[in-house]
Parts: C-alpha cells; structure tokens; sequence
C-alpha cells in the first residue's frame, strides 16, 4: 500500500513538472536571455505571462526605465508586458521577485546609438603592401649555374619582406636599389621577413645575371594589389567607412595583404559579365577620376578594408545617417541591398535574409542571403564580383554587407553582421559591440 502511494505521488509529481516546464508562463520565463543588448534612446518589450504581480528591481534606473519609472523598485503584474526604455550608455540589472522569491535576472547593458550613411558605390580600390610580398622563386643563370638565391637564404612563397639592410621598404624600386648596391659591394642581404605571425631574420646573396647583367635574388615580388568592390557605410562623425565585407588576398598566394598604403576612389561600372552555375560572374568597372581620391585605406580585415574619408560620399541613396542593428536583431525576412549594376547609380534591390547564424564572436559568413528581385536576376544573375560590400538594409536599419556568392548557386550567397565592421572601422570599441556569451 505504502509502495503503491509512493508511486501514485511519484507519478503526480511527474505530470506536474511536465504542465509545468510545458506552460506558457514558464517558457516565457526560460526564453528570456541572462543577458541583452539595446541602444541608447531604444524601447524594448519583455513578457512574461506569469499569473502573479511582484517587484522589479532595477539596479541602475539612470540607465534604463521601466514602465516609465525611474526608480530601482518597480511593483508590476507579470501578466502584462513590460516597456523598458534605454536613457544613457552603460549597465544595469534587472530582477523579478514573487514576494522574496526570485524568477529572473538579466544583466542588460546599454550601447551607445551608432547611425551610419550606407553605401552602395563602386569604389577602385589601390592598396600598397607593407613590404614586398613574395610569390614566387625564378632561377638566374649566372653563366656557372642556375641559382634562386632567395629560396637558397630559405625565403618561401607568401612571406613579407619588410626590411632590407635595417632599411623599412615600400616597393620595388627600393629593393631594386638595395639589390645592386649588394652585389656590387659582393655584399649578402639583410633581410626581416614576415611569415604569418612570426618574424625571421634571413641573409641572401644576390647573383648577376649573365644575360641581363643585373643583380637579382630570385624572387618573384610584388609590391601593390588593385581591383573594384562596394562602400558599405561612411560614419559622418568620425568620417570612417568599411567597405567589402571580407578580406584582400594577393591572388598567387592567397595570403591576406598586409597594408602599407592605400586609397579608394571612384569606380564606373561599364558592364556585367552575368553570373551561373560554376561561374559567379563579375562586374567590369573603370576607375574614375582617379585624381580625387575619396580616401585612405589602414586596415584590411577578414570583414573587408577600412579608413577614413574626406568627404561624405556623392550619390547616395540616404542623404541621413540611418541606425544600425545588432546581430541578434537582424531576422529571417526581406530585406534589400544598395548596389551599382550600370555606371555611378545606386540602386535598391530586393533580398531574403534565408538563415541567420547565432555568432558569439566576430566571424564571416552570419547570413545566407538569396536575390528576389527580378531585375537583378535578368542583370546579373545574382551575386557577382564586385558586388562585395553591398549594404543589407532591413526595417530601415543597415544590418550587413555581402560578401560571398555561392559558385553553385549565383542567386545565393553569405553577408556579415555590420557590427563587426564597424569594430574594424574604429566606430565602437571592440569591448562595446562584443557579442553576449550564449545563454
């Protein structure tokens, strides 16, 4: 009998946990996250349909409202929802309580309203190395032998010359110098080069060539990259711009350049090679009046090259800086992009945001984005070179940039979350627009 009531009572505390974990109230509860993000000056709705009322305590009220108090004990009925509105830049914590029972805390911090003008443009980009890149070994025939002298001093495809001699170089004509006074002087080389993220020291002695009687060291260099993309965004107040989306890679060695020096100018688009299966098309584009240069390029990141502007970009859709959404707002839906298909004009089209990928930390590829709009289709085919950068707008805020075309599939394609460019650009910290640690 006593066995039988154990497990009567076994049973019914079974039933009870399942409706429990099971209910509207309670899911409410769990599906809030430990901690959330929201904009200075934003609104934000939390609902937990818990059939009670209780407190709220509010650890900062100078940071954010609740139900239009500001004070750090809120009594509420969890039935409703509750409105909190952001105030000012920081962090605060939020705790529901029935009676001196505990149901939830969150830690929510505030960031700072970031507005951006979006971009759209063809813009040429000219990037000058940090050094000489090597892409390749050649022999020289001395009249003896034939000899690379650089891959003799054990210099590999991808590394970076920095320095020559204790001397920082910036291109081919200073190597050039420095190679033939060295083997005029029957000198070796002094060479610090760069290998991913190590630093080598290395001796080469260059050999002359019988036939061209020069000096050389055997080494395919090269000193500067140049080719078309999109401006992303241009941030008016500290006239910082992202553009691409994803990284600059010399097209040999497929090593990321390292910048020295650059600049970003006007670009016309002249046609379109369109895009299919196996082949994703491209733009075709001349740089145009390459004497006004819009800029300076510092960076070139796995989310694409960035620096400063002189001037706010001509030709643009939005005469006013738009806001700008965090990763965990940008959703499954329509949305459009800001390209140029035919000379300087920024067009709109239509999009799907098709998956969206939880990213903890900043990493390429957070959606899956395919092209809806009919016109581009029959223009481009899809996603072509060149289209790299094209700002993703959704709900009247800039949520991205393309970045990636499918081969297979030219209609689909990758975009990144903006807010990783814009921590590459310098407009937030890194520490401001980190991601939250997964609930």
């Amino acid at each position: 009998m006593q066995r039988q009531k154990r497990t009567w009572i076994g049973s019914l505390l079974l039933l009870f946990t399942a409706l429990l974990v099971t209910s509207t109230p309670f899911q409410d509860v769990t599906s809030l996250p430990k901690e959330m993000r929201m904009m200075e000056g934003s609104l934000k709705q939390l609902q937990l349909s818990v059939p009670a009322s209780g407190t709220l305590t509010n650890s900062n009220p100078d940071i954010l409202q609740v139900n239009g108090q500001g004070s750090r004990e809120v009594h509420v009925d969890f039935r409703h929802p509750l409105q909190v509105a952001s105030k000012k830049v920081g962090e605060t914590r939020l705790q529901w309580k029935v009676g001196s029972l505990p149901i939830k805390e969150i830690k929510v911090n505030v960031l700072p309203d970031t507005k951006v003008i979006p971009g759209g443009q063809s813009i040429g980009v000219k990037l000058q190395t940090a050094g000489v890149l090597v892409v390749g070994h050649h022999l020289i025939d001395t009249g003896k032998e034939k000899v690379s002298p650089g891959e003799t001093a054990g210099i590999k495809v991808g590394d970076m010359i920095v320095k020559m001699n204790d001397m920082y170089i910036h291109d081919m004509n200073e190597v050039k110098k420095l190679v033939h006074e060295a083997g005029e002087k029957n000198q070796p080389l002094h060479l610090l080069v760069v290998r991913g993220k190590e630093k080598t020291n290395l001796v080469l002695q260059p050999a002359k060539d019988q036939k061209e009687n020069q000096y050389r060291m055997g080494l395919y260099i090269r000193d500067s990259a140049a080719g078309v993309g999109t401006l992303t965004f241009y941030e008016p107040k500290s006239k910082a711009y992202g553009a691409l989306g994803h990284v600059i890679s010399d097209v040999d060695t497929g090593q990321a350049i390292v910048v020295g020096d650059g600049q970003i100018v006007q670009a016309s688009v002249t046609s379109i090679e369109k895009g299919q299966s196996g082949n994703p098309g491209e733009k075709y584009a001349r740089f145009y009046n390459e004497s006004e240069v819009l800029g300076n390029i510092t960076k070139n990141t796995p989310f694409g090259i960035f620096g400063k502007m002189k001037d706010k970009p001509k030709k643009t859709k939005w005469q006013e800086p738009i806001p700008i959404a965090l990763a965990e707002q940008v959703k499954e839906g329509p949305a459009k992009i800001l390209t140029v298909v035919n000379g300087q004009e920024v067009e709109e089209f239509s999009i799907e945001i098709v998956n969206v990928v939880k990213q903890h930390f900043p990493a390429t590829k957070g959606m899956i984005i395919k092209v809806s709009d009919k016109r581009l289709l029959d223009k481009t085919g899809g996603i072509v070179q060149g289209m790299s950068g094209s700002p993703i707008i959704q709900d009247g805020k800039l949520v991205g940039a393309v970045t990636h075309v499918f081969v297979n599939d030219p209609t689909s394609g990758y975009g990144c979350f903006i807010e990783w460019m814009l921590q590459d650009a310098g407009v937030a910290e890194k520490n401001t627009f980190n991601q939250l640690k997964a609930s």
